[in-house]
């Protein structure tokens, strides 16, 4: 029987990846006993997660090979863990070096369950991150009323939450941002869907790139600052050449790029600037939408709400949002050489994420998760040791060989 088959509920997840699917199920009766020791509530009897633990049983041999050499590691949690900080530009603030990206709980990543969502969330939180970053249209808002609810869930010290503005827009062009009433609007609706007065930090959400060069746009967003509404503000960008051009602003205090393997130009032209003018940067799109998780093959599908699939040749945005623009069958192709960098009891992902962390410029990654096990995961990365000179090199060689020839002077 095909894993898909398990539960009605897990169809658009079991399409990319069968182990992903039946990890979903034993997180869920995980976080079921969990539960219910900390409630003192008894399970349901019969209680239908054993039902579907009792069907995963007949899973084929090598699935449940795999769940028992991976599982008990993916679910460790331990809220004693402590993350390295990093310096965020001027600000003063001192934020995890490993953050999380709230893209995936909010939409374009297929279906996930609020309550997985927020699992994914807390265990982030559990692990040392205190960094997030959402935007206003990840789910219409989802994205940023799931945080909500899971910081005044968990009370205490709050994590810092960085939110986007100007996908919005309809349609995305340049005169919108010049509309400071439109932008107030789009700020004031992610305070209320952030539950807060003060939003930490809002980043203009990749705006067209004659924004950088309309003085006003950035002129209203110091007005903002001023009446209290925003703490900081930065960008998130699509290009080298935007970002070089926004740090001209005084108050742009941080940067959201995509760095990763696969997109080693920032590393080239920008890096440098940006440590000169002591401007944040915020590392997006680190496992190339999952591409340099090691999971994807030449067969692997998506769910037809998975921007995977539906942006795949830029149908929708920017493709250099969806597997950093590199042509899938090419990035195949480089990921089969990397998997032979991958350090013992370490994943690819991990790899992917210990990379970037060489890189003092970054102030922090934000790598997405859909479930508690992948967040993780992801945080476990900062403890691997440092990659050797020649691990470098040879992702280096990949990059030039395989990749750059077909994103190295677009972005």
């Amino acid at each position: 029987m095909s894993l898909r088959h398990l539960h009605p509920g897990f169809t658009s997840c079991c399409r990319s990846s069968r182990f992903d699917a039946v990890e979903i199920i034993l997180h869920r009766i995980a976080r079921a006993i969990i539960d219910s020791a900390r409630t003192h509530t008894p399970l349901q009897r019969p209680c239908p997660l054993a039902t579907l633990c009792t069907k995963v049983a007949g899973a084929p041999a090598r699935v449940m090979n795999h769940l028992r050499r991976n599982f008990a590691k993916k679910q460790r949690m331990s809220i004693e863990m402590t993350l390295s900080t990093r310096k965020f530009g001027r600000t003063g603030w001192n934020v995890s070096e490993i953050g999380f990206g709230a893209w995936a709980i909010g939409g374009s990543w297929g279906s996930v369950a609020e309550d997985d969502a927020k699992a994914a969330l807390n265990a982030a939180l559990d692990n040392g991150v205190t960094f997030i970053d959402t935007a206003d249209v990840y789910g219409d808002g989802r994205s940023e009323r799931i945080i909500r609810d899971v910081l005044r869930q968990r009370g205490g010290e709050r994590p810092i939450v960085a939110t986007k503005l100007g996908r919005r827009l309809d349609p995305h062009v340049t005169s919108g941002y010049l509309n400071k009433r439109e932008l107030e609007a789009f700020i004031d609706r992610s305070r209320s869907n952030l539950g807060v007065d003060t939003l930490d930090l809002v980043q203009l959400h990749c705006p067209p790139t004659e924004v950088y060069y309309r003085p006003e746009v950035f002129d209203a967003m110091d007005d903002f600052v001023a009446a209290g509404k925003i703490r900081y503000y930065g960008v998130s960008v699509e290009k080298v050449e935007e970002a070089l051009k926004a740090i001209e602003y005084p108050n742009v205090v941080s940067v959201q790029i995509i760095y990763n393997m696969f997109r080693q130009r920032p590393s080239d032209l920008f890096f440098r600037q940006a440590q000169k003018k002591d401007v944040a940067v915020i590392a997006r799109v680190p496992l190339a939408s999952g591409m340099l998780t090691g999971k994807m093959s030449a067969d692997s599908t998506f769910a037809s709400d998975d921007h995977r699939a539906f942006n795949r040749h830029g149908e929708a945005f920017d493709v250099g949002e969806t597997f950093s623009g590199v042509p899938y069958d090419v990035a195949l192709q480089a990921v089969d050489e990397l998997r032979g960098l991958v350090p013992v009891n370490a994943s690819m992902a991990q790899l992917a994420l210990r990379w970037i962390l060489m890189e003092d410029a970054v102030s922090v990654i934000i790598p997405g998760s859909k479930i508690a096990a992948q967040a993780a995961s992801n945080v476990s990365a900062a403890s691997l040791a440092p990659l050797s000179d020649e691990v470098m090199q040879r992702v280096r060689d990949v990059y030039q060989r395989h990749i750059a020839p077909h994103v190295h002077q677009r972005w």
